[in-house]
């Protein structure tokens, strides 16, 4: 049996400084490159063929569904990988890829993405969800929704359980977009603020509940609080009139939202209802945690934080913040600790964060200020 081929399919427009880096991450295995450009008027198109893509000219409709969907008509391979050209995908090592291609019964298979949102690429600082970048071709599955585009997957398989369709890859996709340099240069919040309002505006009432999310989220990204936590409650009510469970990720940005405001009394006991939603997703519960040290609740925080450890870090269907279930929780345990007056406790805590994440200062402060007062 002939081993599986892979297609690459991106849509790009003005992307020379990054799309060189994202073709290279995948040149050496990858089966074809499609590449859709959207309006470049800089070397994205010229680098691209230059590294053995197929470049097709599409124009710009404001609908990023609709020109993934046109290179997915251009791809002859077995399975499609799509990638934006802000991504790079971890090297294959000895992972054997098409093996697994090749057994696989699942349609759509998930890698670990890797979302930075430091000044500078740090898996530290990041968000870590596993998403799915691989599927099946020939077999129907295609985008849809102008902005935030999702596989059709609902529409494919309507009677079919999520794991029967769903697999994983343990391989790592680092996404550079939502990183401050980059989202200011590209002016992110007008684009997609304008896509989103045009989706809103011709809301039925089959519409994506996902709009007011991701409406919400671009204002949090600017820091309008206000209209983050309007538009995250209203998705909130959009899934539930739906007839579906609001996702994770609703709450973990209610919550955010909250304390970006001081709003910590808004923030309990909703907290506890969300984590009744979603117990095994360790971002709420340190939003607990944190919630209970700043209320002075010091041996609940304790508790808390301890419970993040032992949970740890998993990257599946929820969006996690990186530390929340390590060395962010033993920095608030460090915290904690000091309120009670038991010093080494708080050192141990501190030099634990810093140990499993050398470039998270704050904890480094602790352990300077803590030993200054030992000495």
């Amino acid at each position: 049996m002939s081993r599986p081929t892979v297609s690459l399919c991106m849509i790009v427009r003005d992307e020379e400084s990054l799309i060189a880096a994202c073709l290279r991450s995948v040149h050496d295995w990858i089966d074809e490159m499609i590449i859709v450009d959207t309006g470049s008027s800089d070397s994205t198109m010229q680098i691209a063929r230059s590294m053995g893509a197929t470049v097709l000219s599409y124009e710009w409709n404001n609908h990023f569904a609709d020109a993934r969907n046109y290179g997915l008509t251009h791809a002859q391979s077995d399975w499609i990988l799509y990638l934006d050209a802000d991504e790079e995908l971890s090297p294959l090592g000895d992972f054997d890829l098409h093996k697994v291609l090749q057994e696989t019964h699942a349609s759509v298979l998930s890698l670990h993405l890797v979302n930075y949102i430091g000044e500078s690429p740090n898996e530290d600082e990041a968000f870590h969800i596993a998403h799915p970048r691989f599927f099946r071709n020939h077999i129907g599955l295609k985008f849809k929704y102008a902005i935030h585009e999702t596989l059709n997957i609902d529409d494919i398989y309507p009677d079919r359980e999520s794991a029967e369709i769903l697999g994983t890859i343990p391989l790592k996709l680092f996404h550079r977009g939502y990183m401050e340099p980059i989202t200011i240069q590209k002016n992110k919040f007008t684009r997609n603020m304008t896509l989103l309002q045009q989706e809103a505006s011709t809301r039925t009432a089959n519409s994506n509940p996902w709009i007011e999310y991701h409406i919400a989220s671009e204002y949090y990204r600017v820091h309008q609080y206000d209209k983050a936590f309007e538009y995250v409650n209203l998705s909130i009510v959009r899934f539930v009139q739906a007839g579906r469970m609001p996702p994770s990720m609703l709450y973990k940005l209610k919550y955010a939202i909250l304390f970006n405001t001081g709003s910590i009394d808004g923030a309990w006991p909703g907290i506890e209802k969300a984590i009744a939603l979603y117990p095994d997703y360790v971002d709420l519960h340190f939003y607990k945690g944190v919630i209970c040290y700043l209320k002075g609740w010091y041996a609940a925080a304790i508790d808390v934080f301890q419970h993040c450890i032992a949970s740890g870090e998993t990257t599946g269907q929820h969006l996690t913040l990186r530390g929340t279930g390590s060395f962010h929780a033993y920095y608030y345990l460090g915290l904690c600790w000091e309120k009670l007056g038991n010093n080494q406790a708080a050192i141990n805590a501190y030099e634990k964060a810093y140990e499993l994440s050398p470039s998270y200062t704050i904890a480094k402060d602790g352990l300077n200020r803590l030993n200054e007062i030992e000495i």
